[in-house]
């Protein structure tokens, strides 16, 4: 049985989708052909999720496995063994089988359960300033239609949402809690199978990184193209038909529908890049309130001076 052995655990809209399509053309890689399983954050209630999340996310996992070969796919919910297990029939002499779920840094049993599971597996997790973080996922919520508030008034409105969890809150806050969510992961795995990128890196000196990545995981270092960003932020040019679309679920079937140069040429209509957009000095310094405690813990387990996301 082929057991992925590496796990890039998040953060979300912290560059593990760059990281994942850069270590992709590796050929002595194989991933899931479903990049995000979630099999491990057993703590996700699929059934509690609400309407707006399950328009926009596929959970037709038993028909996606009844398919052959399986085809790519961004993300869905498995939770029958044997059905993780299929995800990784396909490798074929491959040095490194990994997959890479965001909710996985987030969740509190992932850690526990991943090590249960392969206990020689090693962790990735690419860690982005909470504050940029916060608001990126801001512009992702823009564009998928699950809010049309200021970032303000999405934040306040997200606290005193309950219950609070993956497909039921944005998370906005809960999603940067670094130094909480990686210590779970130190509590079960050695030092050395745990290593910590940093977005700044990553966008700067993407080569670097991926040479200490590949090191990482004892396969041959390549020169990998990272030449392109991946899951940039959008923003909505007609917010009230995005929202429309989204939650009624037009989306996912103009998606299935269209492709190649239509589809962009659609998404360059209905989306701008969300650089217009600007965190004010007053979300800022509630942001930086909120994580400063977690962000010198942070630099105390990282031995990195974090100092700059702060300022």
């Amino acid at each position: 049985m082929n057991k992925p052995d590496f796990f890039i655990v998040g953060a979300a809209k912290a560059g593990t989708t760059s990281l994942y399509e850069y270590l992709k053309q590796h050929p002595g890689i194989y991933f899931s052909p479903v990049k995000e399983p979630n099999y491990f954050s057993t703590d996700i209630d699929v059934g509690g999720f609400s309407s707006a999340y399950r328009k926009n996310t596929f959970l037709d996992v038993e028909a996606y496995f009844s398919g052959q070969p399986l085809k790519p796919l961004q993300l869905t919910y498995v939770r029958k063994e044997e059905h993780y297990q299929m995800l990784f029939e396909g490798v074929s002499g491959e040095k490194a089988i990994g997959e890479a779920s965001t909710s996985y840094l987030v969740s509190e049993v992932a850690a526990k359960n991943i090590h249960e599971y392969n206990p020689e597996a090693k962790i990735i997790a690419v860690l982005r300033n909470p504050i940029n973080r916060a608001f990126s996922h801001y512009l992702m919520a823009l564009r998928y239609g699950h809010t049309r508030l200021s970032f303000r008034e999405a934040l306040e409105k997200d606290i005193n949402t309950e219950p609070k969890g993956i497909g039921k809150s944005e998370m906005f806050l809960e999603f940067g809690m670094y130094a909480t969510q990686l210590k779970r992961y130190y509590e079960v795995f050695p030092e050395n199978q745990v290593k910590v990128i940093f977005f700044e890196d990553l966008v700067q000196h993407p080569d670097k990184v991926l040479q200490k990545v590949q090191a990482f995981l004892n396969i041959e270092n390549m020169k990998l193209d990272t030449g392109r960003s991946h899951n940039e932020a959008k923003i909505p040019k007609f917010p009230l038909i995005n929202k429309i679309m989204a939650q009624s679920g037009m989306k996912n079937i103009v998606k299935a529908a269209v492709r190649g140069k239509t589809i962009e040429k659609l998404k360059s209509t209905m989306f701008d890049s969300g650089k217009g957009k600007r965190i004010s000095d007053k979300e800022k310094k509630f942001l930086i309130d909120f994580y400063e405690i977690e962000i010198d813990e942070l630099a105390a387990m990282t031995k990195t001076d974090l100092s700059h996301w702060k300022n």
